[in-house]
């Protein structure tokens, strides 16, 4: 249940804090005392979207936070230890929204995301907002209020899934089919420029390999000239380096017999000696293989001009242009890929479409066993609160579809986001009327009572422990009125109910009375909240019976609403 608000700096609120206790809580005050400023601060702390026009004029900063204890839903503990939040017997909830516009969340005192604080407070509490009654007369949204009635969350998300992933393969068909058409429209061009660089048969470093080769055949002559005269020198001459390292060893030889000092030189000239006769012969192995070729030159020159021609027509270097002749050979190979993915996906989305075809007709039957008790539930909570002839029926509505992907019993269906129906809640409030959708048959009192019903059917399905009510009693009043608190009342027993209200009927019924009321203090206005006891209790209900000016008669009748309550 929540035991508390705290409240700092928010709106008209300089600084509060609510208790409650379990059972119904019933919050009144006049219009414009700011009631709805009381579950704005309770929704904010549990998520909503926030906005730095709700901090107190003058002030840096709005603080909230939410006080929850007893039994939490078992789902919470999953979320809490996926977001690294601790658990604890009671749960904190704390908003900070900053003059700035920042805004900071945490949980247990951890720091968490706006995300995460509302998916924890969608946990927590159902807070019904005035804009509900619209969201009723929405038909989009009754998919989601019978979904959470027949808890097939199972079903549906095993629908979902396949639906995603059949969804995906769709898109890459498509994406498939587009740059099929691309490649069709560009073949021509690619294929020229494939079969161009094809032929030139190019590699990598073959540049470099020309440069080289070209530079040796061009100064073959000046090579061979002076490696002839290089070998000369070495070795072929009278006066040979050769030959007078020879006519030098044969000298140390004789000095070395006579003083071993000369020993370790002679080992000196015999390694020259090896020097000069293993570059003589590299020499002349070189020379005789120089190659006087100007044909092989003109071939060369050829083809460096080839490449640089090529390099600078398409402005890429040689890597480039050989990745380039890859990219175009698979560019051109691409139909034939494409074919080949092609009939892997049509395998693909056959086997998903039998899926999605057993996952909707599950999920159909389960929402259809539960929507007819659904019906019953809220025929039988309507005419507790007033309807007695009040007809209420949740209609499926397939899409047939000769091309859809989902087949039943031989007929094929479009596949929506999640099922193959439409769902949509019809109603009629008067024997002889045709059921019709919500939106063209309520009232809006009705509308309220609709709600209410909804609100109870799925109560005893939910788990949330929290349900707050703003304004629920919308164009209703005298005995409707009166069937409304009860039903309150009764649903109290099952879960914590907030609710703010004009009627004395409902307030009546309240377990804890709270009321809201705007005071001025040194030229500021403020709002604050009085737990009222017994008889403050009284005077609040014989006030929303005759207004400001209590009678004998208000009070009595005040009194007499509050004692009946006792009995339900």
């Amino acid at each position: 249940m929540l035991s508390s608000l705290y409240i700092r700096n928010f709106a008209l609120i300089r600084e509060l804090t609510v208790e409650f206790s379990r059972g119904l809580c019933i919050i009144t005050g006049e219009t414009g005392a700011g009631k709805s400023m009381l579950i704005g601060a309770l929704s904010l702390v549990l998520g909503e979207r926030s906005s730095s026009d709700l901090v107190r004029s003058g002030e840096n900063k709005a603080i909230i936070e939410a006080m929850l204890c007893g039994p939490l839903p078992e789902r919470l503990d999953t979320l809490l230890e996926e977001a690294g939040i601790e658990r604890t017997n009671d749960t904190l909830l704390r908003r900070e929204i900053s003059v700035s516009g920042q805004s900071r969340c945490f949980i247990n005192d951890t720091p968490c995301t706006a995300g995460v604080l509302k998916l924890v407070g969608e946990l927590l509490i159902d807070l019904h907002g005035q804009h509900d009654h619209q969201l009723l007369l929405n038909a989009a949204s009754h998919e989601g209020m019978l979904d959470a009635f027949s808890g097939c969350a199972s079903e549906s998300s095993a629908y979902r899934d396949t639906f995603s992933r059949l969804s995906s393969l769709f898109r890459r068909k498509s994406a498939l089919a587009l740059k099929a058409v691309e490649a069709r429209e560009k073949k021509e061009m690619m294929e020229f420029q494939f079969n161009e660089l094809n032929a030139l048969d190019l590699k990598n470093g073959e540049e470099e390999e020309l440069e080289s080769e070209i530079i040796l055949l061009e100064n073959a002559e000046t090579l061979y000239g002076l490696g002839s005269e290089l070998g000369n020198l070495l070795y072929e001459q009278d006066h040979s380096a050769y030959a007078a390292l020879s006519s030098a060893r044969h000298m140390l030889e004789k000095l070395s017999a006579i003083d071993k000092r000369f020993e370790s030189r002679l080992e000196d000239v015999l390694s020259a000696e090896n020097m000069v006769d293993d570059l003589y012969r590299f020499v002349n192995r070189y020379t005789a293989a120089v190659e006087f070729n100007s044909d092989r030159l003109d071939t060369m020159r050829t083809r460096q001009h080839l490449l640089q021609r090529i390099r600078k027509k398409y402005a890429r270097t040689l890597p480039e242009l050989i990745s380039w002749r890859d990219e175009l050979a698979a560019a051109l190979g691409i139909e034939e890929s494409i074919a080949e993915e092609n009939t892997r996906i049509d395998t693909e989305i056959g086997s998903l479409r039998e899926k999605l075809s057993a996952a909707a007709a599950s999920l159909s039957k389960k929402r259809k066993n539960a929507a007819q008790r659904l019906d019953e539930t809220l025929q039988r909570e309507l005419s507790m609160l007033g309807i007695s002839s009040a007809r209420f029926k949740t209609a499926f509505t397939p899409d047939k579809d000769p091309e859809g992907d989902i087949t039943l019993d031989g007929i094929h269906y479009k596949a929506l986001a999640n099922g193959h129906e439409k769902i949509e809640f019809l109603f009629s409030a008067n024997t002889g009327e045709e059921l019709k959708p919500l939106a063209r048959s309520a009232s809006g009192g009705e509308i309220s009572r609709v709600m209410l019903a909804l609100k109870s059917a799925l109560a005893e399905s939910a788990a949330l422990p929290i349900l707050v009510f703003d304004e629920i009693d919308t164009g209703i009043s005298g005995t409707t009125a009166l069937a409304v608190a009860s039903s309150l009342k009764r649903l109290s027993r099952l879960h914590q109910i907030i609710a703010i209200t004009h009627l004395p009927q409902i307030a009546a019924m309240a377990d804890l009375h709270l009321t809201i009321s705007k005071t001025i203090e040194n030229g500021r206005t403020s709002a604050g909240v009085l737990h009222l006891d017994e008889p403050g209790h009284i005077r609040a209900v014989a006030e929303l019976i005759s207004g400001r000016n209590i009678s004998e008669s208000s009070l009595r009748l005040a009194g007499e609403l509050i004692e009946s309550a006792k009995s339900i």
